[in-house]
């Protein structure tokens, strides 16, 4: 780290002489010189011979910071020594003063080399100093040792034997970049100085920032003797920026200034974030209370030295000799005069078995030891670091939040709770929208259709302004509104450019953000590769590509199976259950009281009867006549069901013979550009340009503006300047084929392209922001509430294949409760139905000589037969032969049960048997008599009704 005195250094003409004896414990120290001063220390306890090892010191000798540093070095030379008073060598340090100037310290190494035949050389101070003197040592051969020149532009690889015993400025980086990615910063602004020093660590800065993807919209360069107005200049452009985290990258003497004219500018306040690199991090505890207070709020980064209590002992050491050498300088110890120390301890070891420039280089490469400043290890000559502290400047002092290790890498970083500028404890967003007292101002397009999108009107009240609505408008102000900040904004119509490109309209409305006309586009801007390159997008709210649209060609259908579409599958066997399952119900209430039901020669002849019965009633043909009420209540219900069945079946079936099938007129892409076919496209879009990328000719490609003049283009036919297919975005393709549904259909592949995005400028910490809160809205069905709300008037036209698919079928649905409700009668039916009989056979039940096996069985057996008491009895006349209604070959007349008959006291008959040929008006008739004449008959009148009193009929009997 390169190291700068607080006060500059200025040195008169005249030769500096003097003479200095001073008391040192067990060694004496002699100090003379002509502009410069040598410094010697002897052994006094020491036998034999005791070789020295000449080292040049080049420092910036007039610096309070080098008096720091100097005393170090001595107290290293005497300590080592003290321990070590078996070595044979002594260092002997050659001091000169490189005077703050880069040739000044070029020429008095150069002095030290030839004149006092340094064998190695320590400093000097600055790195731009050191590059210089590092090519002395390369061509002389003397080891270049160096504490304090940090700048990484000091190539080592260049410079052999050049030695850094501090930690290079790039070690940092890393560190830093764990800070801004632990709180989530997005763009970063360096401020560094014009200097070897600032350059320096740039470029490594950049890569750190960019493998965290942050971005680095500007570097701000200050010279290194910028005067107050130059800063205040710069600060201002910084101001006017979003970006509010700041990288301060100086000296102290500079970077000073510029937090001071910070402050003044109201920089140093709430919303701002500050972090210095080790340049001034090094010096904070050296600085002046009005210093501190000038940085509130200030991050800082610097080597971590570990408090142990060998580095307490030495800083009480050293404040003992400092006062007592330079009672009038109020210096404190900082890292670069423990470095000091170390750098003197390790040559020390080293020179004690290697003397000469090689050798010695060779040794030092690899110094490893526990020094002051922790472990100093030199790897390729180089001191390594252990950790770094991260500070926080609050009130008067210093706090410590956190240590940063290389092997944590970027991901892993704790810190205790910082103290932003302005006193604030609230984490900096690290960006501000620079409005001051504007606001944002957001573009939106002027439709003249699709307005579901976005529609804008003007303002009764001002004819300058606008009132903007929409889809696209809804969803971002409600994106806007979950940002955890207020931004003030306003919507502003873009006017289109008459004089502009066909399909150029939305590329100049997204490059009025990149100009800086508008801060945001919102609308119906689709994302492209072209478009990003110039602005940011957020994520996709719309689902995106693009397809062709075309007229439908209708051809009837001729499906062989068409009959079964009308109802779903589910419909057919439920519904054929049912059948199956009446016939069943009815089959049980009449086989006992209806000789129709009874059966015949055979016993399938009762399963076919009961089919029959049940399938006729789907079109009411069924002959067998149903006399229990019970059969009739069931009947009646499903009549009722199958009756709207067949009419809801007929309706369906009707419907879709109706549908024609589609087919496209067109579906080939080339061979609309083959023949030169006009293809429309929606005007202002950018598939105005995606279509002459294809091969269509620019005079074959027709504008639209909205579904009314997409229609009129494919009216107006090829004759006429018309279009036969027209290529449009998805979202717009659904507004079309909804007000057209069976007109056109989409054909072809979708071309990719991204949806509809918002337009932000390149690096615009808002763009990420809102696309998080667009997802968060995705994800809470914002989206799909506000699609609904604008296009609610629209119905989903889909592209069906198959014009009979099964989202034309009746479902089960539709009708589940009509069969429910024929389930539950049928059931009710039956109960009742057992009940009666188990109650009329309750003497068998209750037979205790018949066991339960027998019971059952008889029950059976009972159930089988037919109920004599109840047996209908059928009569016809021969005279209503004219009248009678024939369905299946079967006489169709009335029918009266045998109460009946012997309820009336006009019917009776002849004891014979066989045929009767007259009635008797005999009402002394008994049922005796009547039941001789058998069981099967029909009666009627001449009219075909009851006989009256008065009426004489014959009767025919019937065999079954």
């Amino acid at each position: 780290m390169e190291k700068l005195s607080h006060h500059h250094y200025q040195l008169s003409g005249a030769i500096l002489l003097f003479c200095v004896i001073l008391s040192l414990g067990d060694h004496g120290l002699m100090v003379c010189g002509e502009n410069n001063y040598e410094l010697m220390v002897m052994g006094q306890n020491i036998t034999g011979e005791v070789e020295e090892f000449q080292v040049g010191v080049v420092i910036d000798a007039n610096t309070s910071v080098a008096k720091v540093w100097l005393t170090c070095m001595d107290m290293a030379l005497s300590e080592f020594y003290a321990s070590h008073k078996n070595y044979k060598t002594r260092l002997v340090l050659h001091v000169m003063d490189s005077k703050n100037d880069v040739l000044d310290a070029s020429s008095a190494a150069l002095d030290l080399i030839r004149n006092h035949k340094v064998q190695a050389i320590i400093g000097p101070t600055t790195s731009a100093q050191a590059i210089n003197v590092a090519h002395l040592g390369k061509r002389y051969h003397v080891p270049i040792i160096s504490f304090s020149a940090t700048s990484p532009s000091i190539s080592l690889a260049q410079n052999p034997y050049f030695i850094r015993t501090s930690i290079e400025e790039s070690s940092q980086v890393n560190a830093i970049a764990a800070v801004v990615k632990k709180f989530g910063w997005r763009e970063v602004v360096p401020l560094y100085e014009d200097t070897e020093y600032g350059h320096g660590v740039i470029p490594y800065l950049m890569d750190a920032f960019q493998n965290i993807n942050t971005r680095v919209p500007y570097r701000s360069v200050f010279p290194s003797e910028a005067t107050d107005d130059q800063i205040t200049q710069e600060l201002n452009e910084l101001d006017k920026m979003q970006t509010r985290v700041l990288i301060l990258h100086m000296l102290s003497p500079l970077g000073l200034r510029v937090f001071k004219k910070a402050k003044v500018l109201g920089m140093m306040n709430k919303g701002y974030v500050w972090i210095i690199t080790s340049g001034l991090g090094t010096d904070l505890n050296s600085f002046e209370p009005s210093d501190i207070e000038t940085m509130q709020g200030v991050l800082g980064i610097r080597p971590y030295i570990s408090q142990h209590k060998e580095v307490a002992a030495f800083q009480g050491r050293w404040k003992i000799k400092i006062r007592k050498e330079y009672p009038d300088i109020e210096s404190k110890l900082d890292i670069f005069g423990i470095w000091s120390y170390d750098t003197i301890r390790a040559l020390a070891s080293v020179v004690e078995n290697s003397q000469t420039g090689p050798e010695l280089l060779q040794e030092l490469s690899n110094m490893k030891f526990e020094g002051l400043s922790g472990v100093f290890h030199l790897v390729n000559r180089q001191l390594q670091s252990d950790a770094f502290q991260i500070l926080n400047i609050c009130g008067s002092g210093i706090r410590d939040i956190g240590i940063w290790k290389p092997s944590d890498g970027t991901n892993k970083l704790n810190l205790r709770p910082v103290i932003w500028p302005g006193d604030s404890t609230e984490k900096p967003k690290g960006w501000e929208i620079p409005l001051k007292d504007r606001k944002l101002r957001i573009g939106v397009p002027i439709k003249d259709g699709f307005n579901e999108f976005v529609k804008t009107t003007e303002n009764s009240c001002n004819g300058t302004r606008y009132d903007v609505a929409g889809y696209c408008i809804d969803v971002f102000t409600t994106a806007l509104e979950k940002l955890p900040y207020c931004v003030p904004h306003e919507f502003i119509p873009y006017k289109k450019n008459e004089s502009g490109k066909a399909g150029s309209y939305y590329d100049d409305l997204v490059h009025q953000v990149q100009v800086q006309n508008f801060d945001v586009v919102v609308g119906d801007v689709t994302i492209t590769a072209t478009r990003s390159q110039q602005v940011d997008f957020t994520l996709p709210y719309t689902e995106g590509g693009v397809s062709m649209i075309v007229l439908v060609k209708r051809d009837l259908s001729k499906d062989t199976w068409v009959f079964l579409k009308p109802l779903e599958w589910k419909l057919w066997v439920t519904t054929g259950a049912f059948f199956l399952l009446v016939g069943v119900v009815i089959w049980i209430l009449e086989h006992r009281v209806n000789r129709e039901f009874r059966g015949g020669p055979h016993s399938m002849y009762q399963w076919g009867t009961m089919l029959s019965f049940s399938f006729s009633m789907l079109v009411f043909a069924h002959k067998e006549r149903v006399l229990s009420n019970l059969g009739r209540f069931v009947m009646g219900i499903w009549l009722f069901v199958v009756l709207i069945l067949t009419q809801s079946y007929t309706a369906n079936l009707a419907s879709m013979l109706t549908i024609q099938r589609s087919d496209p007129t067109y579906n080939d892409v080339n061979k609309l550009i083959g023949h030169g076919y006009n293809v429309g496209y929606q005007e202002g879009s950018f598939v105005f340009g995606m279509l002459k990328n294809m091969g269509f000719d620019e005079s074959n490609l027709k504008s639209y503006r909205s579904p009314r003049e997409f229609d009129e283009a494919f009216s107006k036919g090829t004759s006429e300047g018309g279009i036969v297919a027209a290529f449009e975005e998805l979202p717009f393709i659904e507004l079309i084929l909804a007000e057209y549904c069976n007109k056109y259909m989409t054909v072809g592949d979708i071309y990719p392209y991204d949806g509809f995005g918002f337009v932000f400028p390149k690096g615009s910490p808002l763009c990420p922001d809102i696309s998080r809160t667009i997802l968060s809205t995705r994800e809470e069905g914002g989206t799909e509430r506000f699609k609904k709300g604008w296009f609610k008037n629209q119905k989903s036209c889909a592209d069906n294949k198959d014009p009979y698919g099964s989202s034309n079928s009746l479902t089960l649905g539709s009708f589940w409760i009509l069969f429910l409700i024929t389930g539950i009668c049928s059931a009710l039916a039956i109960i009742v139905f057992l009940t009666v009989f188990v109650y009329e056979n309750k003497q068998i039940l209750i037979d205790p000589s018949i066991s339960t096996r027998n019971k059952i069985l008889n029950l059976l057996r009972k159930f089988s037969e037919h109920d004599e008491n109840r047996l209908i009895t059928y009569f016809e006349h021969p005279a209503c032969s004219d009248q009678k209604k024939v369905i299946d070959n079967r006489v169709h007349a009335v029918e009266i049960s045998i109460d009946a008959v012997n309820s009336h006291p006009q019917i009776h008959s002849s004891p014979m048997a066989g045929n009767v040929s007259a009635w008797h008006d005999n009402s002394n008739a008994e049922m005796g008599d009547y039941t001789t004449l058998g069981t099967d008959y029909i009666i009627a009148s001449e009219n075909c009704t009851l006989p009256d009193a008065d009426t004489r009929t014959d009767v025919k009997k019937i065999t079954p």
